[in-house]
C-alpha cells in the first residue's frame, strides 16, 4: 500500500497541509472528503486535480467521500469569484448533482466493502435545520473577526460581499462536522484557495465535537505561461462528452506545452514515478514525435471516457493528419466528424441542387455558392495537380459525375491541397 502523502509530494499535488496530517494518515485508516460545487451538470479537468486527490486517498487504503454540495450550491462560494454568484433551483441542482455522480463513479471503487468510496449531498442535512437552530448551535462558534481574516473574504470587501457568500465557510465547516460525526471523517481536502473554508469546519469540529480535524490542499493549476489551466479558446473543458467531445477533450492535452505536460501527467495520470521518467525521457530525444502528451492524452481520455472513444479520436486525427481512407472518414459518427472539422468552412446546399449539379468541377466551383475554387480553370489546374479529394477520394477527372456516397447520407468532405478542408452538407428541402 503506498504512502499517501509521500505520493502526493512527487507529483506535486500538495499546497498547504495541517500538521498532524501525515500522523493521522499513518495511524489508521481515515475517511477523508471533497466538496464539488454542483452548479454545472459536469465536472471539469479544474475538478480532476480534487478527483485524484480522492483517487490517491482510496488507492492508499484510506475512504474517500465525495459531497455534492446541494445546500451550499444554492449560495455559491466567494472563494475565487469576484462578484456574487447566480442562486440556482433546487431542481437544476439536483440534476447537475445527477451526472458530477455518474463521472466521479468513472474514477473511485464504490463497492470495496472496506474503504469503498461514498457520495454524500449536504442538503440531506441542512433542510432539517432552522436558521435559528443553526445560528444558535453553529455561529456562535466562529467569531466575525476570523471570518473576515479569511482570503476568500478579503478580497471581496472593497467589491463587496453579501452575507449569503460570506455565510459559505461557516455551511462549509458545519459539512465537515456532520461527516466527523457521522461518518467518522478526519480530513477534507481541496483546491488552495479553499484553505479558509476548511480550516473553519476544523475549527467547528474542535468547538461543537470536541474532536481532532485535519486539512489537506492541493496547488491551484496553471500553464507555464501563467494563464488559467482548464479552458480553451472555445471556454471550458468538460468530462461531459456533449459539452466537449473526446476529441476536443484528447487534443487540448495533446497540445499542452512540454513543461505543462511533465506537470500535468503527474497530477492527473496514475504513471508510476519511473513510468513518466522513462516517457520523459524518450519524449526528450524526439520531442517532435510528442510522445508525453500522447501517452497523458490517451491515458486521461480513456479514464474520462472509454478505449472505444479514444480509437475513434485516433482514427479522426489520422483523416486530419496522416493517411486515411473513405471507409475510416465513413465509419466516424456524426458528431465526432462534425467536432473534427468544426471551423472548417460549411455549406448546405438542397438535395434537389446537388443532384442536379453536373459533375465534380460545377461542385467545386459554383453550384454550391462556397466557391471553394474562384474559378473552373483554377479548379481544373489543381485537379490536374492531383491536389483535391472528396471523402478521402483522389479526384481525377474534373468532369466526372458525382456517384460517390454522402458521408453519413448528408456530408462531402472536400480536400484542397493539403490542409485546407470545406464540408457540404446536402439536405432535404
Amino acid at each position: 500500500m503506498k504512502n499517501f502523502v509521500e505520493e502526493l509530494k512527487w507529483r506535486g499535488l500538495i499546497h498547504d497541509i495541517m500538521p498532524g496530517t501525515e500522523e493521522q494518515l499513518n495511524k489508521e485508516v481515515t475517511t477523508a472528503y471533497v466538496g464539488f460545487d454542483p452548479t454545472a451538470a459536469s465536472l471539469t479537468i479544474g475538478n480532476l486535480v480534487s478527483v485524484m486527490l480522492l483517487v490517491h486517498l482510496q488507492q492508499a487504503g484510506h475512504k474517500p467521500i465525495a459531497l455534492i454540495g446541494g445546500a451550499t450550491g444554492m449560495i455559491g462560494d466567494p472563494s475565487g469569484k469576484a462578484e456574487e454568484r447566480k442562486l440556482l433551483s433546487e431542481e437544476t441542482l439536483k440534476e447537475n448533482q445527477a451526472g458530477q455522480k455518474k463521472q466521479l463513479e468513472k474514477f473511485l471503487d464504490f463497492t470495496n466493502p472496506i474503504n469503498g468510496a461514498e457520495i454524500v449531498n449536504n442538503y440531506d442535512w441542512f433542510k432539517g435545520i432552522g436558521f435559528i437552530d443553526f445560528l444558535r448551535d453553529a455561529g456562535k462558534h466562529l467569531t466575525v473577526n476570523y471570518m473576515m481574516a479569511k482570503d476568500s473574504v478579503k478580497k471581496r470587501l472593497e467589491t463587496g460581499i453579501s452575507f449569503t457568500e460570506f455565510s459559505y465557510q461557516l455551511l462549509q465547516g458545519y459539512d465537515y462536522k456532520h461527516l466527523y460525526e457521522h461518518k467518522n471523517c478526519k480530513l477534507q481536502m481541496g483546491g488552495s484557495d479553499q484553505w479558509g473554508n476548511i480550516t473553519a469546519g476544523t475549527e467547528l469540529v474542535r468547538r461543537m465535537a470536541g474532536g481532532e480535524a485535519f486539512a489537506l490542499t492541493a496547488p491551484l493549476i496553471t500553464k507555464a505561461d501563467g494563464s488559467k489551466f482548464g479552458k480553451s479558446e472555445s471556454g471550458n473543458i468538460w468530462l461531459d462528452a456533449t459539452l466537449t467531445s473526446p476529441y476536443k477533450f484528447y487534443q487540448f492535452w495533446l497540445n499542452c506545452s512540454d513543461v505543462d505536460t511533465s506537470k500535468y501527467i503527474r497530477i492527473f495520470t496514475l504513471f508510476t514515478k519511473e513510468e513518466i521518467e522513462e516517457l520523459e525521457t524518450k519524449h526528450n530525444l524526439v520531442p517532435h514525435e510528442r510522445i508525453l502528451q500522447k501517452a497523458l492524452a490517451k491515458d486521461i481520455t480513456i479514464r474520462v471516457h472509454s478505449l472505444a472513444d479514444y480509437e475513434q479520436v485516433i482514427k479522426a486525427t489520422e483523416i486530419l493528419f496522416g493517411k486515411s481512407t473513405t471507409d475510416d472518414l465513413q465509419s466516424l459518427e456524426e458528431s465526432l466528424l462534425l467536432s473534427v472539422f468544426e471551423g472548417v468552412p460549411q455549406v448546405a446546399v438542397s438535395k434537389e441542387d446537388y443532384e442536379a449539379t453536373a459533375n465534380i468541377l460545377e461542385l467545386l466551383s459554383t453550384a454550391t455558392q462556397l466557391q471553394i475554387f474562384p474559378s473552373k480553370s483554377e479548379a481544373r489546374k489543381m485537379i490536374a495537380g492531383g491536389g483535391v479529394s472528396i471523402n478521402k477520394n483522389k479526384v481525377e477527372q474534373p468532369e466526372a459525375v458525382l456517384d460517390m456516397d454522402l458521408l453519413q447520407g448528408k456530408y462531402l468532405l472536400v480536400q484542397k491541397g493539403k490542409k485546407n478542408y470545406f464540408l457540404v452538407k446536402v439536405e432535404e428541402v
